[in-house]
């Protein structure tokens, strides 16, 4: 990794900001079809990127941070394709707002209830990925909640009954236990 600072301001903003310029030496990607040879050497190239900073980490620690930016990247997708953030269901704002906010909460839900019956499982990396090893939404939502059972009545209360699983069983007292 080679890299360089500089601290620059167009005209049109109030302050300098710190820009670092870094040039890694990385694999570069086949495209196209492949032969079948017992040896594909890879090919090298430079990939680079410039890094708009206010922060005072070296240039190695500020790439690993700028790197593990996945971690987020995949919040967004999982709201996206596990709460449907990327759908408009109404014509109103109100009612869109309402969405978003549900879904917003069923995603922060998830995620408080692992991190109040689960142990961290990670330290804090350079990267700044996550504590926890989190279960994806829809995983939570096919494992607990979309299973085939069916509405009785023991005793006159309406009760949900699930066919017996001593997995989700167990998973589902142990949410109980620890949050009780």
């Amino acid at each position: 990794m080679k890299f360089f600072e500089c601290y620059w301001k167009p005209n049109c903003w109030k302050e300098t900001r710190r820009f670092i310029f870094i040039r890694t030496h990385e694999p570069k990607q086949r495209k196209g079809p492949l032969q079948l040879n017992l040896f594909a050497p890879y090919e090298y190239g430079y990939q680079f990127k410039v890094i708009l900073t206010n922060a005072t980490l070296s240039a190695r620690k500020l790439l690993a941070l700028h790197n593990g930016r996945g971690a987020q990247e995949a919040i967004f997708a999982e709201l996206k394709s596990q709460t449907q953030m990327d759908y408009i269901p109404c014509g109103s704002r109100a009612a869109n707002q309402t969405w978003l906010l549900s879904a917003v909460m069923a995603h922060n839900l998830n995620r408080e209830l692992q991190m109040s019956v689960e142990e961290p499982a990670r330290c804090t990396t350079e990267q700044r990925a996550p504590w926890w090893s989190f279960v994806r939404l829809g995983t939570r939502r096919m494992r607990l909640i979309q299973r085939a059972g069916r509405l009785t009545a023991p005793k006159g209360r309406l009760t949900r009954t699930l066919s017996a699983n001593p997995d989700v069983q167990a998973e589902l007292l142990h949410y109980l236990r620890v949050v009780a």
